[in-house]
């Protein structure tokens, strides 16, 4: 079933919930470069146009969402798509926010959701760098991504989730967080933490150990990253990056059947954007064959 019929359906439900689609599609093309040949919406997502700050090849998206949190009800669908040769780089300009959900079930469901599905074809480049996501106290959330590329195609994607404001303890509500890494159509990454109040995960040792802030960056690039060596190679200049910023405490960095993760935990989702686009500059000369460029939003 595709997002379109998804949400017909869930929008013939009569419940107090806002239901809200993007769908984009970009095609490379030798004389042109990456082209946004697709832009679909329902609700309040949206985006203003493609930018080309690095040139023709990588197009800059911002993805723009003016109610700027999601509550009780509301479940965002984002759906990109990358045509062979196709680069695109999707980040927004400001943070996502899960607010506190309803506790009247009878006025509606008080779960959120946002489901980000990304397919890229042969040759492909996706980077989703988005700011960072904050889950209020109360919240009834869950953050969700499945990437499908094969052999030649990347992936670079990250998500900084924050719970709750001002390092509050997240003693009320639920968040989820899952990534899903298909490779070739097969299952090769299932990343999921699930926080509430039944498993104390937030305070567990074993869990987030009552830090506010935690974050994941996915590198997935069959091809460039084929080689055991050439992983090894890039998690030791990682490594070295980020002890000389005196952060090996924050960040970890594992290889997981060819896919490379770091992660962050800590308190500062500044700090972890920060470390984050250290990674970013090392990877993406490795796994996409070009210098990184920050989106201009992001200087704004």
């Amino acid at each position: 079933m595709s997002a379109a019929e998804r949400l017909n359906m869930l929008n013939t439900q009569k419940s107090r919930e806002w239901l809200a689609q993007l769908t984009l599609g970009f095609k490379g093309t030798a004389k042109r470069g990456t082209q946004l040949v697709k832009s679909q919406r329902r609700g309040p997502l949206t985006i203003q146009k493609a930018f080309y700050p690095e040139g023709k090849h990588c197009a800059h998206v911002y993805l723009l969402h003016p109610p700027a949190g999601i509550v009780s009800g509301d479940q965002l669908h984002i759906d990109i798509s990358a045509e062979n040769n196709a680069h695109t780089l999707i980040t927004t300009p400001g943070a996502n926010r899960f607010y506190q959900a309803r506790t009247d079930k009878n006025i509606g469901d008080p779960r959120q959701l946002q489901h980000c599905t990304y397919q890229l074809q042969n040759n492909a480049i996706v980077e989703s760098l988005p700011q960072e996501t904050i889950v209020f106290r109360g919240a009834q959330a869950t953050n969700k991504q499945d990437i499908y590329i094969d052999q030649t195609s990347v992936y670079l994607g990250w998500d900084i989730n924050c719970l709750s404001e001002n390092q509050q303890a997240f003693d009320t509500g639920s968040f989820t967080q899952q990534t899903r890494v298909y490779i070739d159509k097969q299952l090769k990454l299932h990343d999921r933490i699930a926080i509430n109040q039944s498993n104390l995960l937030f305070s567990k040792n074993a869990g987030l150990a009552g830090h506010s802030v935690f974050a994941t960056f996915v590198l997935a690039a069959p091809h460039a990253l084929a080689q055991v060596a050439t992983r090894q190679a890039l998690q030791s200049q990682i490594r070295q990056r980020i002890e000389v910023l005196n952060a090996d405490k924050l960040i970890s960095i594992t290889d997981v059947g060819g896919i490379l993760l770091a992660r962050y935990l800590g308190d500062q989702a500044e700090q972890a954007k920060a470390l984050f686009y250290q990674i970013w500059q090392i990877a993406r000369p490795v796994c996409c064959q070009q210098t990184a460029t920050k989106p201009r939003i992001w200087y704004t």
